[in-house]
């Protein structure tokens, strides 16, 4: 419950500040913590011709994650992740101490532009996570079976379910919350000792059904971030004094610039350093085909790309503006749902 209300207090504080969500183009890195609820666990230790056990029974217990990974700028992202969980538990005349840690390689997606200012996102995971298990315990009937301190390794997998909030005035930093599925495949055994009465006897700790629910809070920072785009305008663009002016084209359904898109933005980055202005503006715009709600958010994806190669070209984040226009300012007039190559455009202007 506590936790739970931790949630909710973090995501009310930063709603004032969110900005529009855009999509990761390049490194990024993440971190996060929150807390660990693990499902009951089938514990049997064998041994003196004996089998005694029960269901390991979780209590809440911490876990962190760090990673570093690449953002595709078309929604797609990698990961490399650091995984670290402890739990303990209590059972009838059951107990002890679990701790998991290792690497996860991450595929994520994020939805851009699916709610305002809030970006979903889910993902798959693998790697490989040791498994330290201290003072597990089991008693019964003149019988007793311990195990101190061993550490096995398994193949992990896991599912991801969450959302990140941008922050207003921190281009590329967003608060995350997010819901974890975790498992291990396989089972584990460890060197266990059987007591009944004053004999003792060497014994098996047999360990299955390992998964976890992982809830966090952290957050996202993507290196070389443009500012956040604008809100679309209505209506034509207004007339101003343009002092250049750049087209970058795109293939169909795609934000990926082209190499001829590249050169195109970094001879535009290029000369304006020739230039005295007070911003550079990019505009994203795009054919009729698609819906109009979709064409929106692709005009902005594009720009954006555009936007974050013109500041890897050295252009500075704080000079450019971003704006969608969807299919609004067509190039070329067109009916609905017509595949039209220079509609499919960003326009940059340095004004």
């Amino acid at each position: 419950m506590k936790f739970r209300n931790t949630l909710l207090a973090a995501t009310l504080l930063a709603a004032p500040l969110a900005a529009n969500a855009q999509p990761i183009t390049g490194l990024y890195i993440s971190g996060g913590a929150g807390a660990g609820l693990m499902f009951d666990e089938d514990a049997k230790i064998t041994g003196g011709g004996k089998t005694t056990g029960g269901w390991l029974r979780s209590r809440v217990g911490p876990e962190f994650y760090g990673s570093a990974g690449y953002g595709l700028g078309n929604g797609f992202r990698a990961e490399i992740e650091g995984l670290y969980t402890y739990n303990s538990f209590h059972g009838n005349g059951i107990g002890g101490k679990e701790q998991k840690y290792g690497p996860m390689v991450n595929v994520l997606y994020d939805f851009v532009g699916v709610v305002p200012m809030v970006q979903p996102y889910v993902g798959v995971g693998a790697g490989y996570l040791f498994e330290k298990e201290e003072n597990i315990y089991t008693s019964g009937h003149l019988t007793n079976a311990t195990v101190g301190t061993a550490t096995k390794g398994d193949f992990a997998y896991q599912g991801i379910v969450g959302a990140s909030l941008p922050i207003a005035g921190a281009p590329g930093l967003a608060l995350t919350v997010d819901y974890r599925f975790l498992g291990l495949a396989g089972d584990r055994n460890y060197p266990a000792v059987v007591t009944t009465g004053v004999v003792k006897s060497r014994a098996t700790l047999k360990l299955n059904n390992d998964f976890e629910n992982l809830f966090s809070v952290g957050f996202t920072y993507a290196f070389g971030a443009a500012p956040a785009p604008m809100a679309p305008a209505v209506g034509a663009v207004p007339a101003s004094p343009v002092t250049r002016s750049y087209l970058v084209f795109f293939d169909w359904d795609k934000a990926v610039l082209t190499d001829r898109a590249k050169q195109i933005v970094s001879e535009a980055a290029a000369n304006s350093t020739k230039v005295q202005y007070t911003k550079i503006e990019v505009n994203g715009y795009t054919d009729t085909s698609g819906t109009p709600k979709y064409n929106q958010g692709l005009s902005v994806r594009r720009a954006q790309a555009v936007a974050a190669e013109l500041v890897k070209d050295g252009v500075p984040g704080t000079a450019i503006t971003i704006q969608g226009f969807g299919e609004t300012h067509l190039l070329v007039a067109t009916g609905p749902g017509v595949r039209e190559p220079q509609n499919r455009r960003v326009e940059i202007i340095i004004r």
